[in-house]
């Protein structure tokens, strides 16, 4: 009998709950009906806001699960990368992201050739997933290409790769950081299998590169496991004849070395010697890809689109919006 009236309590209770329950949303749908216009409209304001942080979290967690997880006992790649602002820009860093993003161990070291960090660069790095430091230093301009100067008239990405070089005296310590460094360009394609070999780089490793200096490709020459000459049309004497993408460094190497750096005011094609020279002779250097036989880096350039219907638009009065990023 007690058993009976306690069901019976149980029961009367969970109708009581539920009928209140039932009243309290006809009430309350009755003043969301009747309420302002104003207020309606902040609920609705509110609501997307609230949409779109949640979609940003679910994208944010689906990059972490994306991202390999750290190794302690692998060394750390510094990938020291200039860029500068065009058109293809995002769309550049995005294409790199995406393959930066399967490689353990990655510090992405992006220095903007500008007088300040842009908007959409920073925005850009803090939605990527990757481990990554920002930086900017702008291109004097006595040497700042002209808008129909051909790539090779003037040293590039000089002062952004010796900044990306600064950083790394000034932030890692010789005896406790271990790691490699690369200088990546933001126009380039990368193979995954580039990056594990460079990990274990001792000194000065170099490879191939493809599509580079008019040629299929461009590589070291290595006889009885040296490099011994260059495979290149442009000045084969030179003392590293060899394209920027086509060698990594020791990170102690750099630490040990403080006057190792980019030459500014240099001849045409000499840029990775002026570097090169303090750190490495060649009979030191280290042959990757099956002694410098296999391709893993391409000079790719992506075309510059062409504007001609947007410069119209232009001169019309009805340029594209410019809050929508490219």
């Amino acid at each position: 009998m007690v058993r009976l009236l306690s069901l019976k309590k149980l029961l009367l209770v969970y109708f009581v709950m539920s009928t209140g329950a039932l009243l309290w949303l006809i009430l309350n749908f009755g003043l969301f009906c009747h309420g302002s216009s104003k207020e309606e409209k902040t609920l609705l304001t509110k609501t997307k806001e609230l949409r779109h942080w949640e979609e940003r979290l679910r994208r944010r967690e689906r990059d972490l699960q994306k991202k390999p997880q750290e190794d302690a006992s692998l060394p750390t790649i510094y990938a020291i990368m200039p860029t500068h602002t065009r058109h293809v820009q995002k769309a550049e860093l995005t294409r790199l992201a995406q393959t930066f993003l399967h490689v353990k161990n990655f510090h992405w070291i992006l220095v903007e050739d500008s007088d300040s960090q842009t908007d959409l660069v920073t925005k850009f790095l803090a939605t990527c997933g990757i481990k990554h430091t920002h930086l900017n230093i702008k291109t004097p301009e006595d040497y700042q290409l002209k808008e129909t100067d051909p790539n090779w008239l003037k040293p590039r990405g000089v002062e952004q790769r010796n900044v990306g070089l600064q950083w790394l005296r000034e932030n890692l310590d010789v005896g406790r950081d271990k790691g490699v460094v690369y200088f990546a360009d933001d126009d380039n394609t990368y193979s995954l299998q580039l990056f594990d070999e460079m990990r274990h780089t001792r000194g000065v490793s170099v490879w191939p590169v493809g599509l580079v200096g008019g040629m299929r490709f461009e590589r070291p020459v290595v006889e009885h496991g040296k490099v011994v000459r260059w495979y290149t049309y442009w000045r084969p004497e030179r003392p590293f004849a060899i394209d920027m993408a086509g060698f990594a460094v020791n990170l102690q190497l750099i630490l040990e070395n403080p006057q190792a750096k980019f030459e500014l005011r240099v001849r045409r094609g000499y840029l990775e010697s002026s570097l090169l020279e303090h750190l490495v002779t060649m009979d030191e250097l280290e042959p990757l890809a099956d002694n410098c036989t296999k391709v893993l880096v391409w000079h790719t350039r992506t075309e510059k689109p062409k504007m001609k219907q947007e410069n119209y638009l232009i001169q019309a009065g009805r340029p594209s919006d410019p809050r929508i990023e490219v």
